[in-house]
């Protein structure tokens, strides 16, 4: 009897053909910053760049052609508050099937319409994706339907699979390959191919600190149900990994370790500004580990798999900010005034001499701490680079300008 390894590996290779027709062969894109930060030979292996944005449409195309016959008979169900969703949803309308995507009412309407943009019946249903996927399979039960599950699937496992056989052709001599783990379906497929192909590879999964599901599981030994907190990682945030799923990580992951959202922020914000490539938190995490020094060793060609790009612009907006703060590029200082007319030039000379760009200015006047006759002033600015705000400081400072 075929163990689950194997029959993942045998169902990738019909997955590597049939997904060949519908889905892109995603780059695996070289990157001599991370490389230099991390002393090894540093790839990504971009996903945000497949249809729909994620790595999700292989395992759910995949799922849907083997399965065809009864899929256009009876349509197709799933729960999803995100890439499950577009994935099926994208899979279904290729291949002349209805779908119909159950999906919480706390869902961004970016998601939701991008849903019904790929032609999918959108239910909203419940406020968290626990309601939604309880509400999908009594849908799926009515009608009979073919019911996609997001990861605890062999043949949706199979579907993600194809990732670790396009890794292995694009890099042969690949080392060591960082997953991002959610419910578990991506890093059990490319780990079985991996740890087929090429038995030497290390394998290591990525979670949120805010969302340690298998970390968590693999310490009890067994499948645990956690509390997990919110996390720029959505994505991959969920109560736990899927008995099909743990069984398989428990033969191929090397190695798990979490991430915390600073570490997850950051990773974000320096794929933006150095690989001028935008991804979600999910697709951040395995940058976040090999940042924060979780991969031991030098000198090794190191594949990130960057899961997704589907990240809220709001969200992105506030990483950003965030990312410019942390370099010290943007910046805010209090100072006291004299409420007169010509203090405030004065300082705004300084921020003027250090080719500093105001972006607002905000008075108070009216605070019990403020003295008579003065007035806080907070100034918001850009810089021209790092190190700029401690010398502002000191010539504020020269002027007898009081900063709080």
């Amino acid at each position: 009897m075929d163990s689950l390894v194997d029959t993942v590996i045998s169902y990738g290779k019909e997955a590597l053909n049939i997904l060949s027709k519908h889905v892109h062969k995603t780059p695996l894109d070289f990157s001599l910053t991370f490389s230099k930060l991390s002393g090894n030979s540093v790839y990504l292996k971009l996903e945000n760049m497949q249809k729909t944005g994620s790595f999700k449409i292989r395992g759910a195309l995949y799922k849907i052609q083997k399965h065809l016959e009864e899929a256009r008979a009876r349509g197709v169900v799933a729960a999803s508050s995100g890439n499950h969703a577009q994935g099926v949803a994208y899979a279904a309308s290729i291949l002349g099937v209805e779908a119909t995507i159950v999906m919480p009412i706390t869902t961004p309407v970016f998601k939701v319409n991008a849903t019904k943009g790929y032609g999918a019946n959108v239910v909203l249903f419940g406020e968290f994706y626990d309601d939604a996927y309880k509400k999908a399979l009594e849908i799926a039960e009515e009608r009979k339907a073919l019911f996609i599950h997001p990861f605890n699937d062999v043949e949706i496992i199979a579907g993600q699979s194809t990732i670790g056989f396009e890794i292995v052709e694009q890099l042969p001599s690949v080392d060591v390959v960082v997953v991002p783990i959610g419910g578990g379906g991506l890093i059990s497929g490319v780990g079985a191919v991996l740890k087929k192909l090429r038995p030497g590879v290390k394998v290591i999964g990525v979670e949120p600190k805010n969302a340690p599901k298998y970390f968590v599981s693999k310490q009890y030994g067994k499948v645990i149900e956690i509390v997990p907190a919110p996390s720029l990682a959505d994505a991959v945030v969920a109560k736990s990994v899927g008995d099909i799923t743990f069984q398989i990580m428990n033969e191929v992951v090397d190695d798990v370790v979490t991430v915390d959202e600073d570490s997850i922020a950051k990773a974000i914000y320096l794929l933006m500004e150095r690989s001028k490539i935008v991804v979600e938190g999910a697709g951040a995490l395995p940058l976040a580990a090999l940042l924060e020094g979780y991969l031991s060793g030098k000198q090794k060609n190191v594949v990130l798999v960057v899961s997704g790009g589907n990240i809220d612009l709001t969200t992105l907006y506030r990483v950003v900010l965030r990312g410019l703060a942390s370099d010290g590029r943007v910046a805010m200082l209090r100072i006291v005034l004299r409420d007169v007319p010509g203090e405030l030039l004065k300082a705004l000379n300084i921020f003027y001499r250090y080719r500093c760009n105001i972006i607002d200015i905000r008075h108070d006047r009216y605070s019990l701490a403020t003295p008579v006759g003065y007035a806080v002033v907070e100034i918001i600015f850009e810089t021209p680079e790092k190190g700029v705000v401690d010398e502002i400081r000191k010539e504020l400072e020269k002027m007898s300008i009081k900063i709080i």
